[in-house]
């Protein structure tokens, strides 16, 4: 059954022809099972074809460069680091060209692989250094202070460096056109990706590549977005998140060219759309605001498919995403745990523009109430997941995804935000999301955030921090009263317009203003830093 599924995705997507399957088959006999076999395949079926363009301004690379340099780059690593099977390493970069070869590379070599934050700061990595060790770190070169006041006690090799070793530099002394020795075969290691950890310390989630279990994701995605028919994707997210990373190998497998950048800024994504033509791209929520914020002379027109994930959508930002783009926006939703689990078509968002959408094939999901049994339609509760190619972390079954949510009676599924954000006030449970979700449908409010704070009378309270819509700024189709401050919004006002919209308990205990909201590297409000302002 598993091999006729195999044929029928490989149908879908145009690779089911003798040539391509022969091709597929002898990339796995020749690198075994693991990422640098899908590269192997894409550079035998797509050669010359524009793999990989870095916005950092390094030149692109088809897809027989990308293949030849991370081999290359998987040679010296097992020859001058010892990296195998066994072994472990680090990644700690912003997207650019090394970070991916140096994927592939190690993905070759049978070593695990984990995905770090390259925006965490010196705390963060402290702490982080202190449960870790890697038999290598890599690190793009602006960490190298960081780890040099750290107690990191491992080597580390940095992407550049106009001295001494890098991974370019181990990539350059490689004969062009084929590795240093040989690369042979080897089973991939895990890939482990560190979960957000916003209320917490992050969790490792691995995973495991393999060819059977990641078909009901790769093919639900392809049908659902009509991947098939784009010919760039501009990946905006970090590559070290899920997200970044599934579509770098989905868009390889497909032999499409992958535009990255090291940083985002939204100016910047408009002219990279542009100037590449690009019909997909990838976004959490506040990038997609910025960009059409920045986006003055139509220069997102090219996009047919504007993939949402990491965070929640507001329905304000749908509207205005269909209006300035079309029938464009999807919204994906997915753990670091679970992987992807549920989209949400133009038309999913058009019947509810708040829904995360449905499962995709091979996920069963459940919500359960407070006892741990199967909630009813419209009844919020805990987001449980059950899938084949959820992180391997030896815990068999359900995954708690930490998420709220419920289902109607269509079978689309809706978030409540996080189980621990979740607040009782005088005896009523109260989801700060759905208060979020109508401050951000008030017409003069720019950005909205929701947290729960102790309260001497109600046990707890909801405090909202509020970013109005710039004096001038256009709320609407309507322009903001330049002449009073911040648009024009007081709280008095916005208390009167929640009233109508809210219940008694739902009305948040106290309103505070604030010129820009904190957000996490990933594009998560960062509550964290809410609650610390007190």
């Amino acid at each position: 059954m598993r091999a006729f599924r195999l044929i029928a995705v490989l149908y879908r997507i145009g690779l089911l022809s003798p040539l391509a399957i022969a091709r597929l088959f002898l990339a796995i006999y020749r690198r075994g099972i693991n990422l640098m076999a899908l590269l192997n395949f894409a550079a035998r079926a797509y050669g010359d074809r524009i793999a990989l363009a870095d916005a950092s301004g390094k030149p692109s690379y088809t897809y027989r460069q990308l293949c030849e340099e991370s081999e290359r780059l998987a040679v010296a690593l097992r020859q001058e680091y010892g990296i195998g099977k066994g072994k472990k390493v680090g990644l700690m970069c912003k997207n650019h060209a090394a970070m991916v070869k140096t994927i592939y590379a190690v993905s070759a070599t049978g070593a695990d692989l984990v995905l770090l934050n390259a925006e965490m700061g010196d705390s963060r990595w402290n702490a982080l250094s202190e449960r870790q060790s890697f038999d290598l770190l890599v690190h793009d070169e602006e960490h190298a202070p960081m780890l040099r006041s750290s107690s990191y006690p491992g080597p580390a090799l940095p992407c550049d460096h106009p001295d001494g070793p890098s991974i370019n530099g181990l990539i350059s002394t490689g004969s062009p056109g084929r590795p240093r020795g040989s690369l042979g075969r080897s089973s991939a290691g895990k890939l482990v990706l560190l979960t957000g950890g916003t209320t917490g310390q992050p969790k490792e989630a691995a995973h495991k590549p393999s060819l059977f279990d990641y078909l009901n994701p790769f093919s639900d995605f392809l049908g659902r977005l009509r991947i098939v028919k784009y010919k760039t994707a501009y990946i905006a997210t970090p590559i070290y998140h899920g997200y970044g990373i599934a579509v770098l190998l989905l868009v390889c497998a497909l032999g499409k060219k992958a535009v990255i950048s090291p940083g985002f800024d939204a100016g910047q994504a408009c002219r990279l759309v542009r100037e590449h033509r690009a019909e997909i791209v990838t976004v959490v929520p506040l990038m997609l605001r910025k960009m059409l914020l920045a986006d003055k002379g139509g220069e997102l027109r090219s996009l047919a498919c504007i993939a949402s994930g990491g965070a929640e959508l507001s329905p304000k930002l749908v509207r205005e995403t269909r209006e300035r783009a079309g029938e464009a926006l999807y919204n994906l939703y997915g753990t670091s745990e679970a992987g992807l689990n549920l989209i949400a078509t133009p038309e999913d968002l058009a019947y509810s523009p708040n829904t995360i959408g449905r499962p995709i094939r091979g996920v069963r999901l459940r919500i359960l109430d407070e006892r741990g049994k199967e909630a009813p339609a419209g009844r919020v509760g805990r987001i449980c997941v059950r899938n084949r190619w959820s992180a391997k972390t030896g815990a068999p079954g359900w995954i708690e995804t930490g998420d709220l949510g419920y289902r109607d009676e269509r079978g689309y599924y809706f978030l409540r935000g996080r189980t621990d954000s979740m607040i009782v006030s005088a005896g009523e449970n109260v989801y700060p999301l759905e208060v979020e979700q109508v401050l951000l449908a008030h017409p003069l409010v720019e950005d909205a955030a929701v947290i729960g704070v102790r309260d001497e009378h109600f046990g707890q309270r909801l405090k909202a921090f509020v970013e109005k819509m710039p004096a001038g700024g256009m709320a609407d189709g309507k322009a903001a009263d330049a002449d009073r401050p911040n648009g024009g919004l007081t709280e008095a006002e916005l208390r009167a317009w929640l009233r109508e919209r809210l219940a008694r308990f739902q009305m948040p205990g106290e309103i505070v203003f604030v010129d820009r909201l904190p957000y996490t590297a990933l594009g998560k409000p960062d509550k964290m830093r809410l609650a610390e302002m007190g």
